[in-house]
């Protein structure tokens, strides 16, 4: 026995190949004819003959299911938005014109929606899908031939392999120094940054009109059965955009521009090789640390989503050993980033913040790690998830018991150049913010500034919020800690020492 059951399913009309340079180069000369209009100008009529040009051309490609009374009815309402923008552009106004263009098109295109909320739903995701479609959508041009279809399963590898670059030359001043020399200036010079994205938002908001796309409702007939209704297919990744060849080849590249930066590290950070003239190992250090620590993470999303449950790389016998070894890269550039820090520390002093940069760099660490144990293991996502919220938790309460405030102060007075005669000055007004705790390193200052009344009579100002800090309601354990050491200092002066 069956019966019609309905559903509402998303009708994407394909590209015609024959429609497709007829189209791009219309939307080119659009956004062509906005720059002429608008860039670097005041806006105002200038706005009206674009719209109707746009209008027109929207008309010229999508006028096969539009009938007189219908087309009547849009260009109403477009004129009628027109007039606000005519009288004067404003806000309100270009609200209009924008809505009325929209449900002019709606009405003219989609004679299947005739309600009320089907109307308002289409709109909505016009205006909230439509401007990100010209990008997905171009890469069906790529599906033309077999040569171009090649070249679209290097663009993924090429646009991430491009930001690695990027990331690369912010973390390594010699990596820098090769980018220089392909002098991207000479193109940079020729080329607005600013107008080539006004290029791609006029790109962004013109295709929607062009190339109409609405979500249709569609009848289904499915007979009906006494089992279990099957939860509908999760949505698939293009096969050319995330499917094996193109994450093997963004593999490929990978691996070899983090050998290139893991051998730099080698031999600059690790060996001691005297660096390029110009260049100091505390800007090596400084410079490498946060941005590798993105590059981590960035290449775990990457391996996250390429080896996905279910994916086709997941099974693959040469995916799988290179994306072992690209996390094993990447492990090895977390340490390296580890090591710059600690070098930059080692220099510049210990903060809170560069402490939280160690913890960090720790759980990214083992985050890589365990998404290889993940994929070894063949173990889920939410697994993944597990291991690291425990991981997280445990460094979390582990870290609630240090006592940092002293740990940083104590550091910072014994790697001092009054100290150690390396690194920099104490900043004895950083030791002051650390509160109470910073009162036994601070002491070992004074002692080297016997002269300094300023600083002994701010650190009695911390000895009496340690007094405050040791009332019942205050009480710590580690107040009470700190209290003992301070009596126990005070009792060894030599003026605190009882008559003989």
């Amino acid at each position: 026995m069956t019966s019609l059951a309905s559903t509402i399913a998303a009708d994407l009309q394909p590209l015609r190949p024959s429609a497709i340079p007829v189209k791009l180069g219309l939307t080119l000369a659009l956004a062509g004819l906005a720059d002429w209009l608008f860039y670097g100008e005041r806006i105002g009529l200038s706005l009206t003959p674009f719209a109707i040009a746009m209008a027109c051309v929207s008309v010229l490609f999508n006028h096969a299911t539009l009938d007189v009374r219908r087309g009547m009815i849009s260009a109403a309402i477009f004129v009628a938005g027109l007039a606000p923008a005519v009288e004067e552009l404003n806000t309100l106004s270009l609200l209009i014109l924008i809505l009325s263009l929209t449900i002019a098109l709606l009405i003219a295109t989609n004679p299947e929606t005739t309600e009320l909320t089907e109307r308002a739903h289409a709109l909505r995701n016009f205006f909230l899908l439509g401007p990100f479609r010209f990008f997905l959508e171009a890469l069906q041009i790529f599906s033309l031939s077999a040569f171009t279809r090649g070249i679209a399963l290097w663009l993924l590898p090429a646009a991430l392999s491009t930001v690695f670059v990027a990331l690369f030359a912010a973390a390594n001043p010699v990596i820098e120094q090769w980018v220089f020399l392909l002098n991207p200036k000479l193109i940079l010079r020729y080329i607005s940054i600013p107008r080539v994205l006004f290029w791609v938002m006029m790109l962004a908001l013109v295709w929607p009109f062009i190339h109409v796309r609405w979500r249709r409702r569609t009848v289904v007939n499915t007979p009906l059965t006494d089992g279990p209704v099957p939860p509908p297919a999760p949505p698939q990744v293009s096969a050319e955009f995330l499917g094996a060849s193109t994450i093997l080849r963004s593999l490929i590249l990978f691996n070899l521009l983090f050998a290139a930066q893991s051998i730099l590290d080698g031999i600059y950070l690790w060996g001691h090789v005297a660096l390029p003239a110009n260049m100091t190992y505390a800007a090596y250090a400084h410079r490498g640390a946060y941005p590798l620590i993105a590059t981590a993470l960035l290449a775990a999303a990457f391996v996250l989503v390429a080896m996905r449950p279910g994916g086709p790389a997941e099974k693959s016998t040469v995916i799988r050993p290179l994306v072992y070894l690209w996390v094993g890269q990447n492990v090895l550039l977390v340490a390296s980033s580890i090591l710059r820090l600690d070098l930059y520390v080692d220099i510049y002093m210990l903060t809170y913040w560069r402490i939280a940069a160690f913890v960090w760099m720790g759980l990214v660490a083992l985050g890589l790690i365990l998404i290889v144990a993940r994929i070894a293991l063949d173990r889920s996502n939410r697994w993944l998830v597990g291991a690291n919220l425990i991981a997280l938790t445990i460094v979390l309460y582990t870290v609630s018991l240090v006592n940092f405030d002293a740990f940083i102060a104590d550091y910072n007075v014994a790697h001092s150049s009054e100290m150690s005669g390396k690194g920099v000055t104490i900043d004895a007004n950083y030791l002051l913010t650390l509160g109470p705790q910073a009162l036994p390193a601070l002491d070992k200052v004074i002692a080297h500034r016997p002269g300094d009344d300023c600083l002994a009579r701010r650190r009695d100002r911390l000895v009496e919020t340690q007094r405050l800090d040791m009332a019942w309601r205050a009480w710590g354990f580690r107040s009470w800690r700190l209290q003992r050491r301070l009596d126990a200092q005070a009792k060894g002066q030599p003026g605190n020492q009882p008559a003989g």
